[in-house]
């Protein structure tokens, strides 16, 4: 899968969004794929490098998107965080994920997903995206501009699916959630299986999604089918030793993500 020089049809997106002179927006103009970055509070604009966690300006609108899922997390959670901000909101994650098998974190955010849906929302979405080539496109296209709040700066990138090449990639340059995170299993059991499982089981549109663990960059592929669990190599990742409080000194994949290959044996059993 290859990237290819193209013109974002989302330039100009975070413009709109722009709630102050100190935030940073802007295109980047050469011969890779066009990429919004905002909010990056970074000299450079781009996320920090590895081990470093990236500095954000988080507009209103930003800071919105956040209250507004970290709420539906603590309804269901039946708790709270006195951290603020983003910050905040992966520790509410972190709660989540305390006392609850794989399964459960899973349903938890399914579940938080939906509440943030108006009722008959996956139905209608089936029928308004069908698993077409467009479809995938659109909603690619859509999550660069409007889902950086969550995962940090993204940018389209042109994939094959079943031979037909289209620009429904998604290239995250360092997954924000991971990297406040620091934890590999919360990228795993919160987000990227959850995230595909709704895309593909309630909306009914195909999608893949590949963390990079060396770098925290993460390749989103709208209309390809993900993986089987138990044949998903994300499942053998190791802890980020020198972030994860619980990372044994000595594994060969991360302690929450061996629960999920238990629970999958079990299941098979």
């Amino acid at each position: 899968m290859h990237s290819v020089s193209v013109r974002a049809p989302w330039e100009g997106a975070c413009s709109s969004l722009k709630s102050s002179r100190n935030h940073e927006h802007f295109l980047a103009r050469d011969s890779r794929p066009h990429r919004v970055r905002c909010g990056v509070a970074e000299p450079s604009g781009k996320p920090a490098p590895f081990g470093q966690i990236t500095r954000y300006n988080d507009n209103i609108l930003d800071k919105a998107f956040i209250a507004l899922f970290r709420r539906k997390m603590e309804a269901n959670l039946g708790k709270t965080s006195k951290m603020q901000g983003y910050e905040g909101f992966v520790d509410v994650s972190k709660k989540i994920m305390q006392g609850r098998t794989a399964v459960e974190q899973r349903a938890v955010v399914r579940d938080v997903l939906l509440s943030l849906l108006p009722p008959g929302a996956p139905a209608q979405f089936r029928k308004l995206f069908p698993p077409t080539k467009w479809s995938a496109e659109f909603n690619a296209a859509v999550t660069v501009p409007f889902f950086q709040w969550l995962v940090g700066p993204a940018e389209l990138m042109e994939i094959e699916v079943n031979g037909v090449k289209q620009m429904s990639g998604v290239k995250i340059t360092k997954c924000r959630y991971l990297e406040n995170s620091g934890c590999v299993g919360m990228c795993v059991n919160m987000c990227k299986i959850p995230t595909q499982d709704f895309f593909t089981n309630e909306f009914g549109l195909p999608l893949t999604m590949t963390p990079n663990f060396e770098d925290m960059s993460c390749e989103m592929f709208y209309g390809q089918s993900p993986p089987p669990i138990e044949e998903d190599p994300a499942l053998k990742q190791p802890c980020f030793l020198n972030m994860c409080s619980i990372a044994p000194p000595q594994s060969t994949a991360c302690p929450k993500l061996q629960q999920v290959a238990q629970e999958i044996s079990l299941t098979e059993a």
